[in-house]
């Protein structure tokens, strides 16, 4: 039987790394393939026609010839570019913190079609609000708070959907510890049980989690993303909420994620 030499698919780009003077190794994000990465030869240099396609974030169709060690790039056309996110530095902050958390969770040649499917929204979703908010935002800062807030919601529902698709989904309708319903009063929160505790338990080793916030990660947790209503969040629920997830995920991870640093230093 004829040993297939090359093959062609669609991809996000997640990450890139230079190699040598002119070439990258790309982390790939397919829907069948799973992750894996391959080599763009020559596309840092001026003439090179397929840079444009294989910029990060890129929703690409490729074609990749089989490598001794690393897969080939040969062919390179791009399907979404995303070109407004790239005008929003809050945005593109967002799309890079997405395909981080992804890249970090995804094992390599593992099939989730149902998180490429999710990434692949998002970002069309980042694309959308800011076309949609970025006018408003001249002379009106309520927009510009509607923009965070928006997606500020994304990437919890992104985090939580990712975790819950790789085995570990958060526990926000039991206690973690006790196992005994909770209740709408408030609760609290650790990343090393796994979510969600209640009074009784959060009492020894918990950050508090108010009604609103689980509440909203329950919503979240149960919901498809376009279903979710344009909530109206005050800080201190978003923050709420953010800190409860980046706990799990840097309990899970073991390290903080690099995009932590920028998504704070622009809010």
């Amino acid at each position: 039987m004829r040993e297939q030499r090359s093959y062609s698919s669609e991809a996000i780009i997640l990450k890139h790394l230079d190699m040598g003077e002119a070439d990258r190794i790309l982390t790939l994000f397919t829907p069948y393939k799973g992750k894996f990465h391959a080599v763009a030869k020559g596309v840092r240099r001026i003439v090179s026609k397929k840079a444009g396609h294989l910029e990060l974030l890129n929703h690409t169709q490729l074609q990749v010839a089989v490598g001794r060690n690393l897969d080939i790039i040969t062919q390179a056309e791009s399907i979404e570019s995303f070109p407004h996110v790239r005008t929003d530095l809050w945005h593109m902050t967002c799309g890079f913190y997405l395909a981080e958390l992804t890249d970090r969770f995804i094992e390599e040649d593992t099939q989730h079609q149902d998180i490429y499917k999710l990434l692949l929204a998002a970002l069309r979703t980042l694309d959308e609000d800011v076309v949609t908010l970025k006018p408003q935002l001249v002379e009106n800062t309520i927009a510009a708070d509607q923009e965070h807030n928006r997606s500020q919601l994304l990437l919890r529902y992104y985090e939580i959907y990712l975790l819950s698709s790789v085995g570990y989904e958060p526990v926000l309708r039991t206690c973690a510890h006790c196992n005994v319903d909770l209740q709408p009063v408030e609760n609290g929160f650790t990343p090393s049980l796994g979510g969600a505790l209640c009074p009784n338990c959060s009492s020894l080793w918990a950050q508090p989690l108010s009604v609103n916030a689980l509440k909203v990660m329950r919503l979240l947790q149960r919901s498809d993303w376009g279903k979710v209503p344009p909530f109206r969040l005050d800080k201190r629920t978003h923050a709420e909420m953010e800190n409860a997830m980046r706990g799990l995920i840097r309990f899970h991870l073991e390290r903080d994620l690099q995009s932590w640093n920028f998504l704070e230093q622009l809010r």
